[in-house]
């Protein structure tokens, strides 16, 4: 009888264990490295795009050195910049999305720069890269959307009764995500 007693008393203890939540939170934990992972490739692919558009510039046009300049500088700072997905914290992701968002500024000066240079708008390697970059920038989004549902899923997770009891014991931190930039709500100032 005291067997079965203890081999009850166990199998309670697993099956209370398993509802402690540890395999959803490593399923979501695992989906918000992915997704972070998918982001990362956007930018990538957004960085590997620029060395061909300065390219393109440079040889279309004597285009303004500080605008070229200021592009390739916000590359190299954004490319430099690597985030480990285990410490995904709002202090990272702010710090990768401000050198991302230097990139982006740097790169619509160009784009408005190219305005004046009408022999570089008809350069058909100039659009193709162009509508390439315009693209990326909408792969960007949906990767960044993506991943701050992801986020949002994981941080449910963990801060829900029961989870919450078991994440902190295991190791399950809170995941910072992509935020608006300061200013985003107005609208840009595009000058000619």
């Amino acid at each position: 009888m005291k067997k079965l007693l203890f081999g009850m008393i166990a199998f309670f203890a697993v099956a209370s264990l398993s509802s402690c939540g540890y395999n959803s939170s490593i399923k979501l934990d695992e989906k918000v490295k992915a997704q972070w992972g998918e982001v990362e490739n956007q930018y990538q692919r957004r960085a590997d795009l620029i060395d061909n558009l300065v390219a393109t510039v440079k040889g279309a046009a004597n285009f303004e050195k500080e605008t070229l300049t200021q592009v390739i500088e916000a590359r190299a700072k954004a490319t430099s910049i690597q985030v480990d997905p285990n410490k995904l914290t709002p202090e990272t992701l702010q710090k990768f999305q401000s050198s991302q968002g230097e990139l982006s500024q740097a790169l619509g000066r160009l784009m408005i720069v190219s305005e004046r240079y009408p022999e570089l708008k008809a350069n058909q390697n100039f659009l193709e890269l162009q509508a390439q970059i315009e693209g990326t920038e909408n792969r960007i989004a949906v990767a960044r959307r993506d991943f701050n549902m992801a986020v949002q899923e994981y941080n449910t997770n963990i801060r829900t009764f029961p989870n919450n009891l078991f994440a902190g014991m295991f190791g399950f931190a809170q995941k910072g995500s992509f935020a608006a930039e300061a200013g985003a709500n107005k609208a840009p100032k595009v000058e000619f």
